[in-house]
């Protein structure tokens, strides 16, 4: 188990780049209602607009708009209201020059002092959280971490045509990433129901789930009793991630 990772206390903005409307809400909803309840703006980049996505018989010409209004009301859950739609295809995402450039554009205008974002590594033991876009997305947002969005000339047009500064990203944290890198976790019980409010709001995803609460809870209760040399003391449900210091 990695030593527990020295977490900044500065923070004022920070962003979260996802490939799925929901995946921030399973991942990390608890601890994003945590940041704004701390005072922390936060700010949402979704890749895709999950339009691959859905259980019922909802006609997939609707289900990419459907997808976007159930993740702000999620994200309204949570006290976040800024968010932006890439749009690029669900199920097709690479980390290609233009999503690192994309994403490079959404850190350089919201000014994160912290990125919080999917791991490129696989996780073998729950592999659903490896799905292809979450990989992709995590790699391509790492790469517009470092070096691209600190870097003026890197995606020139950026700079020249949009007006945006290079900006550096001090602090990353990394969801769903192997638990062998697990070096921080957050207590969400306090928010645990801030975070089920979230999830229910993605109704063509979690509806047909009448084990929504005992499923998320329990994950939460796992995750505090595997990484106890983590947890602040006495938290039941933990969010776990990897933090990098990216300064």
């Amino acid at each position: 188990m990695p030593e527990p990772a020295a977490v900044r206390s500065d923070v004022t903005r920070a962003l979260v780049v996802v490939a799925h409307p929901d995946d921030v809400d399973f991942g990390a909803a608890g601890t994003v209602a945590s940041w704004t309840a701390a005072g922390i703006a936060v700010s949402y980049c979704l890749v895709t607009s999950g339009d691959a996505g859905g259980f019922d018989d909802t006609p997939r010409d609707q289900m990419a708009g459907l997808r976007e209004e159930e993740q702000r009301a999620a994200a309204a859950e949570l006290g976040v209201t800024d968010l932006t739609f890439l749009r690029y295809a669900d199920g097709e995402v690479t980390p290609s020059l233009a999503l690192r450039r994309d994403i490079s554009r959404v850190v350089r205008r919201v000014r994160p002092q912290r990125v919080l974002t999917q791991s490129p590594e696989y996780f073998w033991e729950r592999l659903g959280v490896s799905h292809p876009d979450h990989r992709a997305t995590g790699e391509a947002a790492l790469a517009a971490v470092y070096p691209d969005a600190r870097n003026p000339f890197a995606h020139p047009e950026l700079l020249a045509d949009e007006g945006l500064e290079a900006w550096t990203v001090p602090e990353t944290w990394v969801a769903g990433c192997p638990p062998e890198r697990v070096n921080h976790a957050v207590d969400v019980g306090p928010t645990l129901a801030a975070k089920l409010a979230a999830l229910r709001a993605h109704r063509s995803q979690t509806a047909h789930r009448d084990d929504l609460e005992s499923l998320v809870s329990g994950l939460l209760a796992r995750n505090a009793a595997r990484f106890a040399d983590v947890i602040p003391a006495g938290a039941q449900y933990v969010e776990a991630f990897q933090v990098v210091d990216t300064s």
